[in-house]
């Protein structure tokens, strides 16, 4: 299977490539970059970095884990092409998102704020977590990245906190709290809070807290390489292979739905 990938100049784009390379079933078809970016040029496998998005014509599927504007200009050139597309990217609008849903109306489309695979088996693990214990138990998310990261919180945070809202009947938008500070008051019974920590190389950390009286349930992951990310990612583009236009996720790609 011919892949392309986008943002391939970025630790991300780097840590795919790497297992794009190594995959026996794969074969790395182009490698993209902005253009401008002081990556272009640069060798990738026995290709270079470009920012010829008409490269899409000869892959199979795009992977993408780059910025939402980019993200969505990579949409228009795989619907050009009727290219399947992997996308990783977080921080999306909500204008952002419906564009991604229309687009998927014409192409397939894997979409998540995690590839890893662990990640995916704790946002499943949150969500039966939350329909047991119920209302009896506060919600605090805690999450911490890199510095570079740009967005907080972080897409994984908010994905956990929309799957706990849904499983508790709550409308996530009204109940989300964004840290504190100064005199807060009491919390609010239905509020899911959300913190997040930024530093050094952490490649990424995220617990679920339901703090009951009497006790304490701590869901966590901690990915330690990016790679887990790739893998996924990788898993997902084969999945996709064939398959008729719609958004999925990587609940359809496990078959956790």
């Amino acid at each position: 299977m011919k892949v392309a990938v986008a943002g391939a100049g970025g630790r991300m784009g780097r840590a795919l490539i790497e297992a794009v390379l190594a995959d026996r079933e794969l074969t790395l078809a182009a490698a993209l970059d902005a253009a401008g970016s002081p990556a272009l040029g640069q060798p990738a496998g026995d290709l270079t970095i470009v920012a010829d998005l008409g490269q899409l014509a000869g892959a199979e599927a795009l992977i993408d884990f780059t910025r939402p504007e980019g993200t969505l200009a990579h949409l228009d050139a795989c619907l050009k092409h009727g290219k399947p597309m992997v996308i990783g990217t977080t921080g999306f609008a909500a204008a952002q998102k419906a564009r991604l849903a229309e687009g998927a109306r014409r192409i397939p489309i894997v979409l998540s704020p995690n590839f890893a695979i662990g990640v995916n088996v704790v946002f499943r693990l949150a969500q039966t977590a939350a329909a047991a214990l119920g209302d009896a138990y506060d919600v605090e998310i805690v999450e911490a990245h890199h510095r570079h990261k740009v967005d907080a919180p972080s897409g994984t945070a908010l994905k956990l906190g929309e799957l706990v809202a849904h499983a508790l009947g709550r409308d996530l938008g009204k109940v989300a709290t964004h840290g504190r500070a100064g005199d807060t008051g009491e919390r609010p019974a239905q509020a899911i809070g959300f913190h997040a920590i930024r530093g050094g190389d952490i490649v990424g950390e995220h617990t679920v807290i339901f703090a009951g009286t009497g006790e304490r349930v701590e869901i966590t992951v901690r990915s330690q390489s990016r790679m887990t990310y790739a893998a996924g990612a990788l898993r997902a583009a084969k999945w996709l292979r064939g398959r008729g236009p719609g958004l999925y996720d990587m609940f359809d790609v496990l078959g956790l739905r």
